[in-house]
């Protein structure tokens, strides 16, 4: 069989076999850094033989990242989500197979020049709803006490640096500040990280989140950052 052959449910079968390894190592050793880092070795040698993974469901589940203008029907969308117009510019970098925005990523400064400190926001309505249940039964402090705070603080700051690597190197003004969500330390709000992670950041919050969604989730799991647009799954 050929690299680019295609398992049916999770891309080519000589990926699956590779991350099988790293798995059965990160099992062995029994740590949770381990095991995060058997996935985004997944998601790193699926991209690299440029397969897709095709969920159950072909409406569902599609990660892809591009720098495009969103459409009319993604604004539309982004919208109504929000309640509100979209104060910044934004790309859509996750998206369902049917074309649903999942998450957006924002500029770092709002079209009023004042400081966005969320780069990324979880609009799809069924996550953002099975996360609010998760919030709201604890989900936070549990997060804080399960996840390795050093590993968290990582995140924030590799967060912090992408967002203000966006910045124009001509601007002088008021800065975002925090990492993920804005929050300079510990976990404050499941939805970023989770759209953090989804976006293909290392976030081990947002892996604790996903992984505590049940099948809800089943889409968004193992499935790789692909596509060049992610309004065209592959």
């Amino acid at each position: 069989m050929e690299p680019g052959d295609l398992h049916p449910r999770h891309g080519p079968v000589w990926v699956r076999r590779n991350v099988r390894v790293v798995g059965d190592l990160a099992r062995a050793r029994g740590h949770r850094r381990w095991r995060r880092s058997a996935r985004l070795v997944g998601r790193a040698w699926v991209a690299q033989a440029g397969a897709v993974s095709t969920p159950a469901n072909p409406d569902t589940g599609h990660l892809g990242t591009g720098d495009i203008e969103p459409t009319a029907a993604d604004v539309e969308a982004v919208r109504e989500r929000l309640g509100r117009d979209p104060q910044a510019r934004f790309r859509v970098v996750v998206r369902r197979r049917n074309g649903d925005p999942v998450v957006i990523r924002n500029e770092p400064l709002l079209d009023d020049g004042t400081p966005m400190p969320t780069r990324y926001w979880l609009i799809d309505p069924e996550l953002n709803r099975a996360v609010g249940t998760l919030e709201a039964a604890g989900g936070v402090d549990r997060a804080e006490a399960e996840v390795d705070p050093e590993a968290v603080a990582a995140t924030h700051r590799q967060a912090a640096a992408e967002r203000n690597a966006a910045l124009r190197s001509a601007h002088s003004g008021p800065t975002p500040s925090g990492g993920v969500g804005g929050t300079r330390r510990g976990v404050k709000c499941l939805h970023a990280h989770l759209a953090n992670f989804l976006a293909g950041a290392d976030d081990p919050v947002g892996e604790w989140v996903l992984d505590r969604l049940g099948p809800i989730a089943d889409p968004f799991r193992n499935a790789p950052v692909t596509s060049a647009d992610p309004r065209v799954p592959t």
